[in-house]
């Protein structure tokens, strides 16, 4: 252990329990914790107003945990290496210990951070909290040492055998008695955000997620496919900002799923609840050992592949008119709560890139202005996934065809209607029975207002996309 305190800075990992950065830094010494809000992170809350939010109810919660256990959070605005010199100058902390990033820009940023503290004369700790399992632990079955994964099937294999570590209980940690003065706690007015997120925290995320295993779980399967089932986990964003941790969820899951007792259909439901949670520690890892996906796709062979930066449609398509019900649903939806079902996602991220031939990266731009979630590396990946450049390595891109899905995942239009009040009372026969024959729902029939008709032919654009890509990686 150090002879003086050490730092902990906090980023995307806004708790005390089965904290791998805390442990880390309570093993070299009293910890003194430490938030640092710098430009990036200032850009990235200012860019979504209930990310903001929501971050800032985080760190509240934080602060009053930490407050019960005899410490606060010291919190300094401006760059990360200079807050933290100055706060180990103050009480003689031999070190700072955080969490690693995922993306390629983040992770940029941590190595010149290292070094810069190096430099200083401090002891600088990069420690993997975000995924369940480090990158480096799936890594080591590889006969290839160094190049993580870059397809699904093999890492999962992997990485539903591996071990889940714990770290201290958050009572267990030593924190270091200090008088420092903090800046106030950041509030969402400045960063431009004039909303508040009611409940955010380690509390409530252990909360949802004990609530999703004891009722929801057995219902994951269905709930994962059908937008208007609200089953899922709603985990995404507790996880982005971690306030629980992928481990605790992770072997809680194990752990249930060791009943001899538990029912087929909810041992199923939790299998495919644990392939998501694979999932993202797929894309953490993928990014972690290929950090140019920020910028340009995985897949060599589609980088000259040229996608459009506009449409005729795109703004349709980001206010959620494009004519589509379940496209249109989805993207209100995520402008209404800063959130978007899964299966609704991946139909209207699919229609951007393939309907419309628009860039992925213009969508995951987008996207960003909304969404709660602070998870670059996984955003991205899942972007690359679905845009047919990324880890998903089918033939050819799979695309969906936006009215089969809504016709087979929200046949009776409870989801559509839901978010989409210009369709509330239409018939749903209208919807089935040709609608591009019919301009009924064009027709000012509703006291809602009237629906566009579909920006793009579907098919027509489908093809169009295949033939494009099939002779750009047959020449």
């Amino acid at each position: 252990m150090a002879d003086g305190p050490f730092i902990y800075r906090f980023t995307r990992d806004l708790r005390l329990d089965d904290h791998a950065g805390l442990a880390a830094a309570a093993a070299r010494g009293a910890v003194l914790p430490l938030l640092a809000i710098d430009r990036a992170l200032e850009a990235r809350l200012t860019r979504s107003p209930r990310r903001a939010a929501f971050f800032c109810a985080a760190v509240a919660s934080l602060d009053a945990e930490l407050r019960e256990r005899g410490s606060h959070l010291i919190v300094r605005r401006g760059p990360a290496g200079t807050a933290i010199r100055k706060v180990a100058h103050a009480t003689g902390a031999v070190g700072v210990a955080w969490s690693a990033a995922y993306d390629g820009t983040s992770m940029q940023s941590d190595q010149r951070l290292a070094s810069e503290l190096e430099e200083a004369g401090l002891m600088a700790t990069i420690v993997h909290d975000a995924p369940a399992i480090p990158p480096e632990e799936t890594a080591a079955a590889r006969s290839i040492a160094g190049l993580g994964y870059r397809a699904f099937a093999p890492f999962f294999e992997v990485w539903r055998e591996l071990q889940i570590v714990t770290h201290e209980h958050p009572l267990l940690l030593r924190f270091a008695s200090s008088d420092l003065h903090s800046e106030p706690l950041p509030a969402p007015g400045e960063f431009g955000a004039h909303e508040r997120v009611a409940q955010a925290g380690s509390e409530v995320a252990r909360k949802a997620f004990e609530t999703f295993l004891r009722e929801c779980a057995i219902a994951y399967v269905l709930a994962a496919k059908v937008p208007s089932d609200d089953r899922t986990s709603h985990l995404s964003a507790h996880l982005s900002f971690g306030t629980i941790a992928a481990r605790t969820i992770v072997r809680a899951v194990r752990e249930r799923l060791e009943d001899p007792f538990l029912l087929s259909e909810e041992r199923f439901s939790l299998r495919t609840f644990l392939r998501a949670l694979a999932h993202r520690d797929f894309f953490l890892q993928l990014s972690w050992y290929h950090p140019t996906t920020h910028d340009e796709p995985l897949q060599e062979k589609m980088r000259g592949f040229t996608l459009a930066r506009s449409h005729p449609a795109l703004d349709a398509w980001r206010g959620g008119n494009t004519g589509f019900p379940l496209v249109d649903a989805g993207i209100r939806q995520l402008h209404e709560t800063g959130w978007m079902h899964p299966h609704a996602r991946a139909v209207a991220a699919s229609f951007l890139c393939f309907d419309l031939g628009v860039d992925w990266r213009v969508g995951y731009d987008d996207w960003e202005r909304w969404s709660i979630e602070d998870d670059p590396a996984i955003a991205i990946g899942n972007w690359q996934w679905i845009a047919g450049v990324g880890a998903d390595m089918a033939q050819y891109p799979r695309i969906y065809n936006p009215e089969r899905q809504r016709r087979r995942y929200d046949p009776d239009g409870a989801y559509v209607r839901r978010w989409v009040p210009e369709l509330r009372d239409a018939p749903i026969a209208i919807w089935d029975g040709g609608r591009r024959e019919t301009p009924q729902l064009s027709l000012e029939l509703f006291p809602t207002g009237h629906y566009p008709q579909p920006v793009v032919d579907h098919e027509s654009a489908a093809r169009d996309f295949l033939a494009r890509y099939r002779a750009f990686v047959s020449a």
